[in-house]
């Protein structure tokens, strides 16, 4: 059970359909993903995913790979035993000259993870600029916290303040402020969605009946007309065709909640209004992300393509109902301007 509640690793939905000394082919009008991020550096836009990822366009009709530099993450052989290297589920953001990317590194299938960052001045891979690997952001120990250090996500509230959500089953969504410059965290993380209503069960061990009703991730929040809007994957990815991943939503007026789905129900205790899930051509549409570029709201996540169970980049513009709640069809053309 362990196994299939914490793959977040690209290579377990294609290791099945690759031989040991196959590379992988890159599709160029339709690549293959998990976990994206994007960011706008000049003309172009980067996306970054799970095992650091890199690839760029500038019409989103043709992708282009791009080369990360390798890294040892010997900072993270230390402080997670068992992390084999590969990391996983970043964030990516520009602040104070540098774009700021954030990482993580875990023990499969254990709440042994930490988060860690690098730096660079730029995102265009032909500079010589290289990336500065700066380690640990924060960890996550067994039986000492009862949450997972992965899938960070960084936001800046009215104020200019930075805060990261992160978090993974366990104990559900965290929330903590993060130093000016962010370095570092300012703070103890404090729950803000959770798949359960109530009294907190034993938390320790992951494997129990519990575990499967906690079943949320990958955080990521949006800013826009007052409203932050917390977006999470509930269910179960990395299983193909099988996998049941799904987005919901809910919002607040406060980057520390309470966020509320559309029903009023506090995602605290289980609330959460679906967004996004499958169609006839994917699913398990999961691990969003949410932009604003020009006039454009654009939406990110993975899905498994039905055909072959390979997970692919969703990319779909942002609707809003009458009442402020974010829309995705995943019937519409994956292909638009951005105005």
């Amino acid at each position: 059970m362990i196994a299939l509640l914490f793959c977040a690793l690209p290579w377990l939905s294609l290791a099945a359909q690759q031989t040991p000394r196959e590379k992988p082919h890159f599709d160029e009008s339709n690549p293959s993903v998990h976990d994206p991020v994007m960011a706008r550096d000049g003309k172009t836009y980067y996306v970054f995913g799970t095992g650091l990822q890199m690839m760029h366009t500038r019409n989103f009709k043709k992708w282009t790979p791009d080369r990360m530099p390798f890294f040892r993450y010997e900072w993270a052989q230390d402080a997670v035993p068992g992390f084999r290297g590969g990391p996983w589920a970043p964030d990516v953001v520009f602040h104070d000259g540098q774009w700021h990317l954030f990482y993580s590194c875990s023990a499969f299938g254990k709440n042994t993870s930490a988060i860690g960052r690098m730096t660079r001045s730029t995102l265009d891979p032909s500079s010589s600029e290289e990336w500065v690997d700066h380690g640990e952001i924060i960890r996550s120990i067994p039986d000492k916290t009862d949450w997972n250090a992965i899938d960070p996500n960084i936001v800046f509230d009215d104020a200019g303040t930075p805060w990261m959500d992160f978090g993974s089953f366990w104990g559900g969504i965290q929330l903590v402020k993060m130093k000016a410059d962010l370095s570092g965290t300012d703070g103890e993380p404090v729950t803000i969605a959770r798949r359960y209503a109530g009294a907190r069960p034993d938390l320790k061990n992951p494997t129990s009946e519990y575990a499967g009703t906690n079943a949320i991730e990958a955080p990521f929040i949006f800013k826009k007309n007052g409203w932050y809007y917390l977006f999470v994957s509930w269910d179960y990815c990395c299983m193909g065709d099988h996998s049941t991943y799904k987005v919901v939503v809910g919002r607040s007026r406060n980057v520390q909640g309470p966020y509320l789905d559309k029903d009023g129900v506090d995602m605290l205790a289980g609330g959460g209004t679906l967004v996004a899930f499958n169609n006839a051509e994917f699913n398990a549409s999961g691990h969003c992300s949410v932009y604003t570029f020009g006039k454009t709201d654009v939406y990110l996540s993975h899905a498994y393509n039905r055909s072959d169970g390979v997970s692919k980049l969703i990319v779909r513009q942002v609707q809003w109902d009458a009442d402020g709640w974010p829309t995705i069809n995943l019937d519409k053309p994956k292909k638009f301007k951005i105005r």
